[in-house]
């Protein structure tokens, strides 16, 4: 087991080190395209390092062609209605009453018989009520019907009836035929053979379609760039318009080298910031180069740079720094989130030769962004983040410039876009919080707060179904919490792991002593060994509902390993004392989950027993209830089902007394109240 932990060890710190290698990579390959924006040595694809601007008059073909072809798209389709199927409608509805007289003037046949001859005949899908009411009209009700159907026809064919308005149409006869000076079978009838013809009859007119099409698009004049005028602004891509704009300006150049200095000199400056951020990692978090969290650090990086490359063109105060300090801090650890942003306002400054104000304003927004991810306790907080964050940017670019006396916030503009700068980080860590949390299986505490939620579905179903389990896991969470908090363990996670622990329980409640309200006990009924299958299933049934629904893989180990391979002992004793002369295995009546892996499945697990054990205590006093922790405590540890986590067993007598106290809090002495006063009260 520890050599395979190894080896994954082994090779995620391995997978992690290539992807240093292709994010400095990267990073270098972005700061030498900045870097060398004046040389355009430019080809398909690439990025345009500045604002390229025209040397002289020309005329932009592709931009004009583009114009024509959304002149040309936002032509509406023209229509043409088609009389044939109003035509074709008419027949149909004359060859079926024509066949209905035909077969009316049959004498020697019975009405039944007769229908079943139309119903032969006809081909528009009647049903036998409307044939037989079509063959009980006499032949003047028959002629009207036709005749009223003719005109309704000219009606709304006359019209046209599009593809798209065709259910429309059909709902709309409901009601025409309702309103109607009919009788109601003529209704009936007149309405089922209007469903059954009734099609689209306006088609769009390709032709005349593109005659618009073309009359639009060649109202379109040549578009001329005049000159100094932009043909690709910075950070964009370049594609053949621009190429081609590029050439006739005389801009292209042929000779791309880039000096070995400036390579250098970049190789040095991204390798000695990329070697503070690992060795802050190695020392502060270490756990991150044995997991997938480097992978989220990097790419998170990675697209608030490319985003703000982008969103650089529109305003320098505008680059969503903050995003990567809240994910970061929120996903990870804030003073990680803190050390991201101080790199990434240093080189995206350094990158886009930011001003000092503007700098300083990302590392302040950077930084409270940071401290403010440290007690999100709901979605909705992000986006109050993200106005402090506004706030703080417009405090510091106006600090700035009254400190060093230069300007800082020269005009309405640059207020409005530094403060919308918080809002869209906070939008977009609030909008991307979800896919981090999914994708890469991180269990924030946001998510965590939201599991512990009582309307969600399982608890809410865990509530209704077996109330006593509920109640029972309630407690085992303020066990666990306050036992996690006591020895550096996460108590959110043990709280809202203990809430789910017993879900399986759902599956058959009354199985269990705790939702047994007045009922007889049904393992009174069966075998020790159909009980033990019963109540050790209910770790297997609550991680089944957990993955319906999605519950992160730490609950679910939580579920998995909060009984281990405990022995239900007294079931086991049971089966002993009915089968003296059988040799009975323990081993078939074990639980047969993983023990607990982690501090907090441990506690759970403990807390559990403690709280069912002490429950079923007479007479209850804190020295009996501490005895029983013992007990359990004790039982746990002789079984081996704490020996392949890391609580050691310091903390596990912290546990215990953390465990005491607040079952002491929750079964406490009550006060006998005197029976004068219950019979005033009464």
């Amino acid at each position: 087991m520890g050599t395979k932990k190894n080896f994954f060890k082994e090779n995620r710190r391995f997978y992690n080190g290539l992807l240093l290698v292709i994010f400095t990579a990267t990073l270098f390959f972005i700061t030498i395209y900045k870097i060398e924006k004046d040389k355009l040595d430019l080809k398909l694809g690439d990025i345009a390092p500045m604002d390229i601007r025209a040397t002289k008059e020309l005329e932009d073909v592709y931009t004009t062609e583009r114009l024509k072809k959304e002149a040309a798209e936002k032509v509406e389709p023209r229509y043409r209605i088609h009389p044939s199927v109003q035509m074709g409608m008419k027949t149909q509805i004359k060859d079926f009453l024509d066949t209905t007289r035909d077969i009316k003037a049959i004498e020697n046949l019975s009405i039944n018989r007769k229908a079943e001859q139309l119903m032969e005949s006809q081909s528009l899908g009647l049903s036998n009520n409307d044939v037989l009411t079509a063959l009980r009209m006499d032949y003047k009700t028959l002629n009207n019907l036709e005749n009223n159907l003719f005109d309704l026809i000219n009606q709304i064919m006359g019209n046209g009836i599009r593809e798209t308005d065709i259910d429309y149409e059909k709902t709309n006869l409901e009601s025409t035929f309702e309103s109607l000076e009919m009788t109601e079978a003529e209704k009936q009838l007149g309405l089922a053979l209007m469903l059954a013809t009734i099609k689209p009859n306006e088609y769009i007119d390709v032709v005349e379609t593109q005659r618009k099409q073309k009359e639009e698009a060649d109202k379109i004049e040549l578009v001329i760039l005049k000159e100094n005028e932009i043909i690709a602004p910075q950070g964009s891509r370049i594609g053949e318009r621009e190429l081609d704009l590029i050439r006739e300006s005389g801009l292209l150049r042929e000779d791309n080298k880039v000096p070995v200095v400036t390579i250098l000199g970049i190789v040095i400056l991204i390798s000695l910031i990329l070697v503070i951020i690992i060795g802050y990692i190695y020392y502060y978090n270490r756990e991150i180069l044995y997991n997938n969290r480097l992978l989220i650090i990097l790419i998170i990086t990675l697209a608030v740079i490319l985003i703000s490359k982008e969103l650089y063109n529109i305003s320098p105060y505008i680059m969503p720094i903050g995003t990567a300090a809240l994910l970061v801090s929120i996903l990870i650890d804030p003073r990680l989130g803190f050390v991201i942003n101080i790199f990434l306002s240093f080189y995206l400054g350094f990158l886009l030769k930011l001003d000092g104000s503007i700098s300083t304003m990302y590392i302040v927004s950077g930084s409270i962004a940071s401290l403010l991810a440290i007690k999100q306790d709901q979605r909705y907080n992000i986006l109050i983040s993200g106005f402090i964050i506004g706030i703080t940017n417009l405090l510091s670019l106006g600090s700035y410039g009254l400190a060093l006396n230069v300007a800082g916030l020269e005009s309405f503009s640059q207020g409005g876009y530094s403060f919308l700068n918080g809002v869209i980080s906070s939008i977009l860590a609030l909008g991307s919080l979800p896919l981090w949390e999914n994708v890469f299986s991180v269990l924030t505490t946001i998510k965590l707060l939201e599991l512990s939620n009582p309307n969600q579905p399982l608890l809410k179903r865990l509530l209704l179904e077996a109330p006593g389990t509920y109640h029972h896991s309630i407690l085992v969470g303020n066990l666990a919490e306050s036992a996690a908090e006591s020895v550096s363990a996460n108590p959110l996670l043990a709280r809202v792991g203990a809430y789910y622990h017993d879900i399986g329980k759902t599956v058959r409640p009354f199985y269990f002593a705790e939702n047994q309200f007045g009922i007889e006990n049904p393992h009174d009924k069966l075998q020790p060994m159909q009980s033990t299958e019963i109540i050790t299933s209910h770790t297997t049934d609550g991680i089944s509902l957990g993955k319906d629904e999605k519950l992160p893989k730490e609950i679910l180990d939580i579920i998995e390993q909060h009984h281990g391979d405990t022995l239900v002992a007294y079931f086991y004793h049971k089966a002993r004392e009915l089968n003296k002369d059988i040799d009975i295995s323990a081993d078939e009546f074990r639980y047969r989950g993983r023990k607990p892996q982690t501090k907090e499945a441990a506690i759970v697990m403990l807390a559990d027993s403690s709280e069912a054990a002490v429950r079923s205590i007479k007479d209850i006093n804190k020295e009996k209830i501490e005895d029983m922790v013992r007990k359990v405590v004790k039982g746990k540890l002789n079984d081996g089902q704490l020996d392949e986590c890391d609580i050691t067993l310091k903390e596990i007598e912290i546990v215990i007394d953390s465990f005491v106290k607040v079952l002491t809090g929750i079964y406490h002495d009550r006060i006998e109240y005197p029976k004068s006063e219950e019979k005033s009260e009464a």
